[in-house]
């Protein structure tokens, strides 16, 4: 009688856990990091390099978080003078893609040298995205089956990282929020608008 006084006490909570799945709802880490970096959509940071001794030779780092689609953005990273590169991130099946598109001054993608990438192997998390090379890349770019791209976002930047794993190298440009540029930049090389 004891047990099953103390069963019956019980199914409440026995009830309880066994719901929490189906209530629990799933978290979508890829689209929470998408939606907070749309956050800054049409704004444009300075940006310091934080690792990889003078890769970017000590000239203002500026990105821009230029174009925001539902799936789909484009952050123009600017080097000095330099508007070649532009980061281009996109949502699908759950997990973000990250793309280097490339071009010459009169707009022309750089042969060879541009859409290199990949897909995060997992959702991540809100705060970390992390792209190793994908196939497409290796067969362009060889030299860069060692490489791992990601990236940190938080409530105050955003650090774009290159670690090239069969080597010492690694590349790191923060970007602080609280360094907002007043005036929007001019576009980068290739773009239209």
């Amino acid at each position: 009688m004891k047990k099953i006084l103390i069963l019956c006490a019980a199914l409440p909570l026995i009830a309880g856990l066994w719901a929490m799945p189906a209530a629990a709802k799933k978290t979508d880490n890829a689209r929470l990091f998408f939606d907070e970096l749309k956050k800054h959509c049409g704004n444009a940071y300075e940006g310091a390099e934080t690792a990889g001794g003078g890769a970017f030779g000590g000239e203002k780092l500026v990105m821009h978080v230029r174009s925001c689609k539902k799936n789909e953005i484009k952050i123009p990273f600017f080097v000095g003078e330099n508007k070649s590169r532009t980061w281009i991130l996109t949502l699908k099946g759950g997990k973000i893609l990250l793309k280097h598109d490339h071009r010459h001054q009169d707009g022309t993608p750089e042969e060879g040298n541009t859409m290199y990438g990949g897909p995060a192997v997992t959702q991540g998390s809100k705060e970390l995205q992390i792209f190793p090379a994908d196939q497409q890349t290796l067969d362009m770019l060889p030299a860069t089956i060692g490489n791992v791209w990601w990236i940190e976002l938080s409530e105050t930047s955003f650090t774009y990282n290159l670690r090239r794993v069969t080597t010492d190298r690694h590349v790191a440009a923060k970007f602080d929020f609280s360094k907002k540029l007043q005036q929007t930049p001019s576009a980068p090389w290739g773009w239209k608008d």
